[in-house]
């Protein structure tokens, strides 16, 4: 009889997840580091879920994670271990400042910084069941263009490419653009342009690359907005405290609200059966 009982739950359950809209994924990427990725991506979490989103935040910069750092979480466990089996997602899943979901990469690991396709797999198998149980899933992806953050930002609803005004970012950020969108034609990226000193620097940049990518690329890379140079985000990552929250009306977090904004008019979710079965195509290639 509690056979039966478990069995009518776990149906009630699947029939539930099966009407509920899949989340809207948003891979975050860029062609270099330190240009602030993790810094938006974990802002950006905080940002969607005080609008009452329920959002999981993957740190998949395998091998050099830090959004638990960003956060000063201590996270007992972490992605690595639910690869290797010793633990279950719902177990290395916490509860981030602002109320966000977070998943913890690791930090230190070479093995995480270059898995193999059946590691991979198993990241599939672990995070299959989010999709339906979130409204956006943030992946702050490593930087640059190895198999671990092509095999996310390939399978994605939306990339959003984070470079600054500097040349060898902006280089870069247009090589990711390049990789990114050769497999498929429908995907939207988006360029984010941060550390800027003003909107117009921030268009400059943004136009350049635009133009650089329909030209040569045939893409049209979507205008996500720019991040201002501001001081309280550089004393807040010193406090490890994300800067939405310890500074809410300064012009950094002014401009998050922006770029959640523009996600929340933005976002098409495609109708190809979702992210991880996307995802789990590229592995079969």
């Amino acid at each position: 009889m509690t056979a039966m009982i478990d069995q009518a739950s776990q149906l009630r359950s699947l029939i539930r997840q099966q009407r509920r809209p899949r989340a809207s994924v948003i891979a975050i990427t860029s062609g270099k580091g330190g240009v602030g990725k993790s810094n938006v991506a974990v802002n950006l979490s905080i940002k969607l879920a005080s609008a009452g989103k329920n959002v999981v935040l993957l740190d998949a910069d395998l091998g050099l994670a830090n959004a638990d750092v960003l956060c000063n979480i201590d996270l007992p466990f972490n992605l690595s271990h639910v690869i290797a089996r010793k633990k279950e997602l719902h177990e290395v899943m916490v509860t981030g400042p602002g109320g966000f979901k977070l998943i913890g990469g690791a930090s230190g690991l070479a093995r995480m910084a270059d898995l193999t396709d059946f590691d991979r797999r198993r990241i599939v198998e672990a995070l299959g069941a989010v999709e339906y149980s979130a409204d956006n899933i943030i992946i702050d992806t490593g930087a640059g263009i190895s198999p671990n953050v092509l095999s996310f930002t390939r399978a994605a609803d939306q990339v959003l490419v984070v470079t600054t005004p500097e040349p060898t970012a902006i280089t870069d950020a247009y090589a990711v653009i390049k990789v990114i969108s050769k497999d498929r034609a429908d995907r939207h990226v988006s360029l984010l342009v941060n550390q800027v000193r003003s909107a117009s620097e921030a268009k400059l940049v943004h136009e350049r690359v635009a133009k650089v990518a329909k030209n040569f690329l045939g893409v049209n890379v979507l205008d996500a907005g720019h991040m201002v140079m501001d001081d309280h985000v550089r004393r807040a990552v010193l406090r490890r405290v994300p800067f939405l929250l310890a500074s809410p009306k300064c012009a950094a977090s002014f401009c998050v609200t922006q770029l959640a904004m523009r996600f929340e008019q933005g976002i098409i979710p495609s109708a190809d059966g979702g992210f991880f079965n996307r995802m789990g195509k590229w592995f079969k290639k």
